[in-house]
């Protein structure tokens, strides 16, 4: 029914919401219903109010999950995924994936990296954000990752701002080698003010800076610490 519900919007809203933003709100309550129906998980989101209603922006965040896709569409606000081109292959979540026109990628397939590259330009030029986990896949202990360099590369070209998005307690949801959901979870999401990719010298001291910036918010959030307070 739900995919219903998506078709129905998409046909409805296609002629003038050229930028899908209505569906995806729509695919963000999809997605947080498996919380609200669930009391034993739970969902904090801080610092919503640094992304962009209007206007493009590079979005970047840990991965811990596959419960991380259901976290961050909990932030309602417009973005374009950039996920893995088999996950559009699924039934019912990979259509709407589709119909959402999200930005599917073929992991070391340098075609594929090349188009995808080319749609975040155009969603970006077009003032739509783009998500992407810069680790490239889920971590299997929880630590972060090195970085690669296309989110960096591409808010350098577009001289878009990169927002770092930190996401803890994801791990409990369905961890990268798990099979089942685990019964309890508490995770948060801490949005984290946006840096401007014109202060850096090069793609690779950005890259750092904002993998730093992560690290140190995480172990913060972890620890039960104050998270970095409004910019």
């Amino acid at each position: 029914m739900l995919f219903v519900g998506a078709v129905l919007i998409w046909l409805v809203t296609l002629p003038f919401d050229r930028n899908g933003l209505v569906l995806h709100l729509y695919s963000c309550f999809w997605a947080q219903l498996y919380f609200y129906v669930n009391p034993l998980w739970h969902l904090k989101v801080d610092g919503r109010e640094r992304l962009p209603w209007k206007g493009p922006a590079v979005l970047v965040s840990n991965h811990e999950s596959l419960g991380d896709i259901l976290v961050l569409f909990g932030l309602y606000r417009p973005f374009k995924w950039v996920s893995k081109a088999e996950n559009f292959r699924l039934p019912l979540i990979g259509w709407n994936m589709r119909l959402n026109r999200y930005v599917p990628l073929v992991r070391g397939d340098k075609a594929s990296i090349a188009k995808m590259m080319a749609d975040c330009e155009y969603w970006l030029a077009r003032g739509v954000p783009i998500l992407m986990f810069p680790e490239g896949t889920r971590s299997f202990d929880g630590k972060v990752k090195p970085f690669k360099d296309g989110a960096f590369a591409l808010a350098m070209k577009m001289k878009v701002p990169v927002i770092p998005v930190v996401l803890t307690g994801t791990a409990r949801t369905l961890p990268k080698h798990g099979l089942v959901l685990n019964a309890t979870s508490n995770c948060h999401v801490q949005v984290m003010p946006p840096v401007d990719p014109a202060t850096f010298p090069d793609v690779a001291t950005l890259r750092e800076h904002v993998r730093d910036l992560i690290v140190a918010e995480k172990a913060r959030l972890e620890a039960g610490l104050p998270a970095t307070a409004p910019a």
